[in-house]
C-alpha cells in the first residue's frame, strides 16, 4: 500500500540520537492512523550509523535505507530521501532532535487544511552560541532582501511538502542546491509552523564555519545576482570618487603649490585599493563561473551502494542526456536482493 507520508532524514554520524529519533518518530506517525516510511539517508557516516539503520529497518518495515558511497552533504542527502520518497506528502527532518519529531503532529495538521507546503518557522534557538545565532540571523535576513524569491525567515529545512511540490523539486538537478530556497521558489500555498529549536541531544554540530560558509554561498548564487550586480554601484561610486578627487587635488595644488600631493605614495596607494576591488569582483565572477561548470560537467548528484527496505529503485529523474544515479543493491522486505 502506498504510504501516505513519506519522512526523509539524512543522517551523518548520528549512532547515538537514532534509537530516540525512531521511537519518537514511529509514536507521532502512529498516532496519524495512516500508512508511512521513514527514510533514513546515510551520508557516509563512520561511527556505526549505518548498522544502526540498517538494523531499526530489519525491526520496522516502516523503515528504508538509502547509502551513500561516500559523503555527498546534506542537502544532497535530503534530494536523495525526496527521490525515494512514495507518499502523498515528504516530511525533511534532521535526526539530531532539534527539530522536534512530535511537531510533525502540527505540519500534518495544515496540510489537510490544503497548504501545499508547510514550512517550520524556528520562534526560539535554545542551547546555540551568541555567534550562531547572530550569523543565523543576519544570513536569514540578508537572503530574504537581496533575492526575489520570497523565502521565509528563521526557517530551515524542517518543512512538510504535498507530492505535487516533491515531484517539481525531483525536476531540479542542480548541483549547488538550497532546498528551503527551492521550495519557496516552487510556489503553490504555503504557510508556515512556529517551534522551539532545541539542543543537540548528543555528538556536535556538523557545519562547520567553512560549510556554514560555502552553504551561504550556494544560497546566494542560486537565488540572487546581487553580488554581481553591486559591481555596478561600485564602479559607479568610485567613478565618481575618481572625479571629484581630481578636482580637490587640482585646487589644492593650484593653491598650495604644484609640491602639494607629490610623490608617488598616493598613486600606489589607490592602485592598490583599486587592484583589491579588483580581485574581489573577480573572485565573485569565479563563484558563478564555478558554478556553471559544475553543472556543465553533467555528473549525478549522488551515487548509492546500497538500500535496504525497497522494493524496487524509484523512478527515474535524472535529465536522460545524463547517466543516472548507481544503485548497487536493494534488500528488499524478504530479505532478498534486488537489482
Amino acid at each position: 500500500m502506498k504510504p501516505v507520508y513519506s519522512i526523509v532524514a539524512p543522517v551523518y554520524n548520528e549512532v547515538k540520537v537514532l534509537p530516540e529519533f525512531y521511537e519518537r518518530v514511529r509514536k507521532v506517525m502512529q498516532d496519524t492512523h495512516a500508512e508511512w516510511e521513514l527514510i533514513m539517508v546515510n551520508d557516509g557516516s563512520r561511527d556505526g550509523s549505518l548498522d544502526a539503520m540498517l538494523s531499526l529497518a530489519a525491526q520496522d518495515s516502516h523503515v528504508k535505507v538509502i547509502n551513500f558511497a561516500r559523503n555527498f552533504g546534506h542537502q544532497v542527502a535530503v534530494t536523495a530521501g525526496i527521490d525515494y520518497a512514495t507518499g502523498d506528502a515528504v516530511i525533511l527532518i534532521d535526526t539530531d532532535l532539534q527539530d522536534p519529531p512530535e511537531v510533525i503532529a502540527d505540519l500534518i495538521a495544515k496540510w489537510k487544511e490544503s497548504y501545499e507546503v508547510v514550512y517550520a518557522i524556528r520562534t526560539k534557538r535554545e542551547g546555540e552560541t551568541p555567534f550562531k545565532l547572530f550569523t543565523a540571523k543576519v544570513f536569514y535576513r540578508f537572503i530574504y532582501r537581496i533575492t526575489d524569491v520570497d523565502i521565509p525567515l528563521d526557517t530551515g529545512d524542517f518543512r512538510l511538502m504535498d507530492e505535487r511540490v516533491a515531484n517539481v523539486l525531483r525536476q531540479m538537478r542542480e548541483h549547488n542546491r538550497f532546498i528551503r530556497g527551492m521550495t519557496s521558489w516552487v510556489g503553490f500555498k504555503q504557510t508556515g509552523v512556529g517551534y522551539i529549536r532545541k539542543p543537540r541531544k548528543a555528538g556536535e554540530t556538523k557545519y562547520s564555519l567553512k560549510k556554514m560558509l560555502s552553504f551561504a554561498a550556494d544560497a546566494i548564487t542560486s537565488f540572487s545576482f546581487f553580488p554581481l550586480q553591486i559591481m555596478v554601484y561600485m564602479s559607479g561610486f568610485l567613478g565618481v570618487m575618481a572625479v571629484i578627487a581630481g578636482i580637490v587635488i587640482s585646487i589644492l595644488r593650484l593653491a598650495f603649490g604644484a609640491e602639494f600631493f607629490g610623490g608617488q605614495a598616493t598613486t600606489i596607494v589607490l592602485l592598490l585599493l583599486l587592484s583589491s576591488f579588483q580581485m574581489f569582483f573577480l573572485f565573485i565572477i569565479g563563484q558563478y563561473v564555478a558554478r556553471i561548470y559544475d553543472e556543465t560537467r553533467g555528473r549525478p548528484l549522488y551515487v548509492v551502494a546500497s538500500t535496504s527496505g525497497f522494493v524496487q529503485p524509484p523512478a527515474q529523474h535524472e535529465p536522460t542526456n545524463k547517466p543516472p544515479y548507481t544503485v548497487a543493491m536493494t534488500v528488499g522486505f524478504d530479505g532478498q536482493e534486488h537489482g
